[in-house]
């Protein structure tokens, strides 16, 4: 199965403004991410995907390809799909450019899927792993997941799902991790619909899959790293790189 990384790279974000530039331990936020997903050795080509120079130079002089967009785009998922309309694989997976950490033993889990009995089925997949911190469920920044018993995305909301009215019956809340997978014609699908109303309200692009009836088959997993969303979060990735030195 031919394998293609796409990571999707901006310099602006409202919580942490040039966060794909700021570094950890001597290495801007988008070189450690894609060093990470290249050295998984899982993918055929590693490629950044921005509209702006100094992320085109960053990932360049670390002897990466990078896909110059064309235009603004209203998500992640829309910006990568540019980047893979001319290239062949059977899966594309977008790794989010604010993962240094990013870990083979998880990505080879959500490629696993697209192998399985049923894997002709699976046309989108995406990762979630158990929250257990109730404070976190709360947090409407985590995003919840509630899975049916294939491991099927029913909804994303930043609301705690489910709501527990019997508390005797124990149920994991799951976290959803934004590294998605896509046979190539699910994710050229994607870019020809419309935004839709629950993704809209709920600021969570793969509601539009559910909303055409596409289903989303999920990979329960152990956490990737830290998500780099504010400038305190700098401080966590550089604790990780002490504990493993």
């Amino acid at each position: 199965m031919r394998v293609i990384a796409l990571i999707p790279a901006r310099i602006d974000s409202s919580r942490f403004p040039r966060k794909m530039l700021a570094q950890i331990a001597g290495k801007s936020v988008i070189r450690r991410t894609y060093e990470s997903a290249l050295a998984t050795g899982l993918f055929e080509e590693v490629v950044v995907v921005t509209d702006n120079d100094e992320i085109e130079a960053e990932i360049r002089a670390a002897g990466g390809p990078v896909f110059r967009s064309t235009r603004a785009f209203e998500s992640g998922t829309d910006r990568i799909a540019e980047a893979a309309a001319d290239r062949a694989a059977d899966v594309f997976v977008n790794v989010q450019g604010d993962e240094p950490f990013v870990q083979r033993e998880p990505l080879a889990q959500l490629l696993n899927l697209f192998n399985g009995e049923d894997a002709l089925q699976v046309q989108v997949a995406s990762l979630v792993q158990e929250l257990k911190d109730q404070r976190l469920i709360a947090d409407p920044n985590y995003v919840k997941v509630a899975l049916d018993l294939k491991g099927n995305a029913l909804f994303f909301s930043r609301s705690p799902v489910p709501y527990v009215r019997d508390a005797s019956v124990k149920l994991p809340y799951y976290e959803h991790i934004g590294v998605y997978a896509f046979r190539k014609e699910a994710l050229m699908q994607f870019t020809r619909w419309e935004p839709t109303p629950l993704e809209r309200t709920e600021k969570i692009e793969c509601l539009r899959f559910l909303e055409h009836g596409v289903p989303l088959r999920m990979a329960i997993t152990q956490y990737m790293g830290v998500e780099i969303d504010h400038p305190e979060d700098i401080v966590k990735a550089e604790e990780i790189l002490r504990k493993r030195q």
